[in-house]
């Protein structure tokens, strides 16, 4: 054994009596303009992997500290861009906690409009994953078909918030101003649209023998290393750890969706290798549609009336501290606020889903074959902003 630092690298005697050493390489890290900037420090034999150790930080804002200098209408600013695929979902914890310490109860519309676009979020988020991680192994076609569903539906996002990634759409009390006429309608257009063409896009990948010999099998998680991991959302649930906050802990309207009888099923897989992962994204795209059409009929038959709840322009939370997860696309999103009665949270501390996905990367990728490395890096889905914070 020899040693550099607090590395070791095993020397070994090879083929022909020629003396062979494990290699250390550097996978990363990648330009912004890919998933993030995360590094992988992967000790390989051969082209077997012995071991490998996640590097983040790169993309370190101080967003927690961000929070703490600003009020809740900036945090949310904010809030909304460490998993940029996730905006509307990252501005809900935030409010939602809010709201908890200052004991409010938001007007029945706001809840069932919060919960429409959290889900159509969640498809977006989604569809993205299923377009770049067929991308990442070598399939082009399928992130065109994607995005094409990625542009119908982010046109009655921009439409109803005036943004295309980070919407600023909600407020502490509800949501900034009210659905503008005909928009719940241009939604279930929209979604139709999705829903009929989606089986073109599942036709190139669900069943694809390239993609299924390239996954099936490989980077399996079992359900005790993901629990003990802190691992979530599809990820989880792909191995089998049957756990949803829609279901298990309800907010704002999940408690009706996912009642018996309702549209709201969690989706699991027990298999816990790549292809489950993929599995488990795609059927939940169609999980997440059918919610989405629950809303909107539950809204064109609320009558008129809030949005939000009038605040001071100057608002101030009540002291205490609340600690407020939910269900974001990724897996479980938290926030933890302190207040002091200011109109600044005295700590807001976040616990991203992505952190705990990438740190299991350590686990899965020690005994895959080098060429496996990116199949199994892509299948955690996570966003590097999110795991920086």
């Amino acid at each position: 054994m020899t040693s550099s630092g607090s590395r070791s690298l095993t020397v070994a005697v090879g083929s022909g009596g020629l003396a062979t050493s494990d290699m250390v390489l550097n996978i990363g890290p990648q330009h912004p303009a890919t998933h993030g900037v995360l590094r992988l420090r992967v000790v390989v034999d051969g082209e077997r992997v012995i071991s490998a150790e996640p590097v983040v930080g790169y993309m370190h804002r101080g967003a927690e500290k961000l929070f703490e200098v600003r009020d809740y209408r900036q945090i949310i600013v904010l809030a909304n861009r460490h998993d940029w695929l996730s905006a509307f979902a990252n501005e809900l914890g935030v409010v939602l906690a809010a709201e908890q310490l200052m004991g409010l109860e938001v007007p029945e519309r706001a809840v069932w409009a919060r919960t429409l676009l959290a889900e159509l979020n969640r498809v977006l988020n989604h569809l993205m994953f299923l377009g770049s991680y067929p991308l990442e192994l070598g399939a082009i076609t399928p992130v065109f078909y994607s995005f094409t569903e990625r542009e119908e539906l982010q046109a009655v996002m921009e439409e109803i918030s005036g943004g295309r990634m980070h919407y600023m759409f909600n407020r502490v009390g509800g949501l900034k101003e009210d659905l503008p006429a005909g928009w719940l309608l241009r939604v279930l257009k929209a979604v139709a649209a999705v829903r009929r063409r989606l089986p073109r896009l599942e036709s190139l990948i669900v069943g694809n023998e390239i993609l299924r010999a390239r996954t099936r099998g490989i980077g399996v998680l079992s359900r005790e290393t993901a629990a003990a991991y802190g691992v979530s959302g599809p990820v989880a649930r792909a191995s089998g750890l049957d756990l949803d906050l829609r279901r298990d802990d309800p907010y704002l309207a999940y408690g009706e969706l996912f009642a018996p009888g309702g549209p709201g099923r969690v989706v699991t897989r027990a298999e816990g290798d790549c292809l489950a992962r993929f599995q488990v994204l795609t059927e939940q795209v169609h999980v997440s549609l059918d919610l989405a059409e629950a809303c909107v009929d539950r809204l064109r038959s609320l009558p008129p009336g809030p949005i939000n709840v009038k605040l001071p322009k100057v608002l101030k939370v009540p002291p205490g501290h609340v600690y407020r997860w939910t269900e974001n696309p990724l897996g479980l999103n938290g926030y933890y606020l302190v207040s002091k009665g200011d109109k600044v949270p005295w700590r807001l501390k976040l616990r991203s889903a992505s952190f705990s996905n990438v740190q299991v990367l350590a686990e899965l990728l020690p005994g895959c074959l080098l060429a496996d490395l990116v199949a199994v890096l892509g299948s955690t889905f996570f966003v590097v902003g999110d795991v920086d914070k």
